[in-house]
């Protein structure tokens, strides 16, 4: 038996195995093992899932023929139990045909291992599917700072608690009714939680202030778009919203800031968000005037639509949602 232990990378990584043939689980089991690896094993799927949901593992090694439910369905269904979470499946199968991995990509399976297999290659398949998980979780542990942070920035100014993520439920409906794909609309709603992280760099004096901003504090309020894609930069997985939140307070007319980009030249997504963020002011209390009802916001965009500051057509759609499911 060829030896890993002195190969691990990993910080006591765990490992489900899944074969109803017990002298299987048990070569599994050894290699394993002998990896420096905890491992969890299970001769039916029932059995697999309640040990997924009982343990921290890491990844799943999963027999494809199996009584009762296979391993595609197991790997179906471990893959909708880890839900936004990645979570890797090595299917191991005796044959290699064209269909067969089709049908494993199909139900969601990161990689295959034909029968006979070379244990270093599957230990060193196991071990890279790994690393690539805790890209993942490291990744949306950034994520979720960031998230962290744009709701902390909303409790330094009350009047808008809550505005952030009402924003990005609303573009996410908004996409939705569009016609926006789940990635598009999930894109969308990261997008109106973090536009105005950045005003977490503005003065709180300025946010709270009842009165009318001066020119310097006007310009310290309009650095919020600047800053907040500055925050979001350094995260790979938040590029595609970085225009969002730079220019949703670009104008159709030109008028905007901070680039003065007019019509179309103005990203998709700052057009959107450029309009629930500016209903969702409008139905909430503010330090310089009291709500509107709904009824009366929609009417501000019906005078206003052709007037310079929206994308005339996204207007006329977001007021047409609104009238048909509310919010």
């Amino acid at each position: 038996m060829v030896s890993f232990k002195n190969e691990a990378a990993d910080d006591n990584p765990s490992a489900l195995i899944v074969d109803d043939l017990v002298p299987n689980l048990e070569a599994f089991k050894e290699i394993f093992i002998d990896a420096g690896f905890k491992v969890y094993s299970a001769q039916n799927a029932l059995s697999a899932i309640s040990i997924f949901k009982s343990n921290r593992i890491d990844i799943a090694i999963v027999d494809v023929f199996m009584p009762d439910m296979d391993g595609y369905e197991l790997c179906n269904r471990i893959k909708k139990l880890s839900g936004r979470h990645f979570f890797p499946v090595i299917l191991v199968t005796a044959f290699n045909d064209r269909e067969s991995k089709i049908k494993g990509l199909e139900c969601g399976a990161d990689d295959f291992l034909i029968k006979p297999f070379d244990s270093i290659e599957l230990i060193t398949k196991t071990r890279s599917l790994i690393k690539l998980r805790r890209l993942y979780d490291d990744l949306e542990h950034s994520e979720n700072i960031i998230f962290t942070l744009a709701v902390a920035m909303e409790s330094r100014e009350p009047y808008t608690k809550g505005h952030s993520k009402r924003v990005g439920n609303i573009a996410k409906s908004f996409a939705s009714y569009l016609g926006f794909g789940e990635n598009e609309q999930e894109q969308l709603r990261k997008s109106g939680i973090l536009h105005d992280i950045g005003k977490i760099g503005v003065d709180r004096n300025v946010l709270c202030k009842k009165g009318r901003l001066n020119s310097d504090e006007l310009k310290e309020l309009r650095r919020h778009t600047i800053v907040g894609e500055e925050i979001c930069k350094p995260l790979v997985s938040m590029r595609e919203a970085l225009p969002s939140i730079r220019s949703h307070h670009e104008r159709w007319d030109g008028r905007g800031f901070p680039d003065g980009k007019s019509g179309e030249s103005i990203p998709l997504y700052s057009r959107m968000l450029s309009i629930v963020d500016s209903f969702d002011a409008m139905v909430s209390e503010r330090p310089y005037r009291e709500k509107m009802s709904i009824h009366d916001s929609l009417d501000v965009f019906e005078v206003e639509r052709d007037h310079g500051q929206w994308d005339p057509y996204l207007v006329e759609q977001f007021i047409c949602m609104i009238n048909q499911i509310g919010t």
